[in-house]
């Protein structure tokens, strides 16, 4: 039973919160609001006119064929970045986790990347496959392969995801070594006992009691690499070649600020957020249904 705070002037709560709340109306609320309005004109290259057309932005982006590439895009670059930020993640915390000689300090190594702004990890990894001077792309060649994100749309998309993926491991890794801490030593100790060795400890015990955090983390990485891999996108490839990582918000970077078609950006922000709304729903009632088992 947790002791509830009370405050003896109704305002001061108020107070407390105002500025959470106009940031989040400046910042969020008012910018959808303008989003889902826009979406519902068409506008000229200069702003100067506008003519209503209701939902025709929509119907439009729907029977796009490009659009629905984007969306292909998106969902394997979204699955592969959340994938193996994960994975990776759950193998480093899994390893640290055991007690070692300085396991603070791998830790603490482990989680810089993650100060790391996405736009200079993606810098770091285009110079390291650049095919001219980079050290990965000079290593293929010696295996016979000539790397060329430039022209190889597969190569492209292993790029921005190994790129997005290694900015990402660092969060993942706080949350999964967090978890794996807050297991009961107890369980783990009576399933040695009982003759399970490290591999059937940690698949029957600590994976399943890890639902809940990734489950979190999946849902977190997939909002990320929707959004956040702008950035790394648009500092290697540009969306390209021939827009094979071209995601959905760099679509709406392209059609908004190169194409100027502010209705269709719009509308593509709209169906984002929609998208967001689900996933993040879908987050709360999975973490309320644990909770409630």
């Amino acid at each position: 039973m947790h002791d509830q705070a009370v405050f003896k002037h109704r305002l001061l709560p108020m107070v407390l919160i105002a500025p959470q709340l106009i940031i989040t109306l400046i910042f969020f609320i008012w910018p959808a609001g303008q989003a889902i309005y826009q979406s519902l004109f068409i506008e000229d290259a200069f702003g100067f006119s506008r003519d209503f057309v209701g939902l025709d932005n929509f119907v439009y982006l729907l029977s796009d064929p490009e659009y629905w590439s984007s969306v292909r895009v998106t969902f394997v670059f979204s699955g592969l970045v959340a994938l193996a930020a994960m994975a990776l993640a759950l193998l480093l915390a899994a390893m640290a986790d055991r007690v070692i000689k300085g396991a603070a300090g791998y830790k603490t190594l482990l989680i810089w990347p993650y100060a790391v702004a996405p736009v200079v990890a993606a810098v770091i990894w285009w110079l390291m496959f650049n095919p001219s001077i980079g050290i990965m792309a000079a290593l293929t060649e010696l295996f016979g392969y000539r790397w060329n994100h430039y022209v190889n749309g597969g190569e492209a998309m292993t790029v921005v995801v190994i790129a997005s993926a290694w900015k990402q491991i660092s969060y993942n890794f706080i949350f999964f070594l967090a978890g794996m801490q807050a297991i009961p030593r107890s369980l783990i100790e009576a399933a040695a006992i009982d003759g399970a060795g490290p591999f059937r400890r940690f698949w029957q015990i600590v994976f399943p009691l890890l639902s809940p955090v990734a489950f979190f983390l999946l849902v977190v990485n997939v909002v990320y690499a929707f959004f956040e891999t702008f950035g790394v996108i648009h500092a290697t490839t540009l969306g390209g070649p021939g827009n094979a990582t071209r995601t959905l918000v760099y679509k709406v970077y392209e059609d908004g600020f190169v194409g100027l078609d502010m209705g269709s950006s719009a509308a593509q922000s709209v169906i984002l957020m929609l998208l967001v709304i689900g996933l993040t729903v879908l987050q709360f009632k999975f973490v309320e249904k644990k909770v409630q088992y």
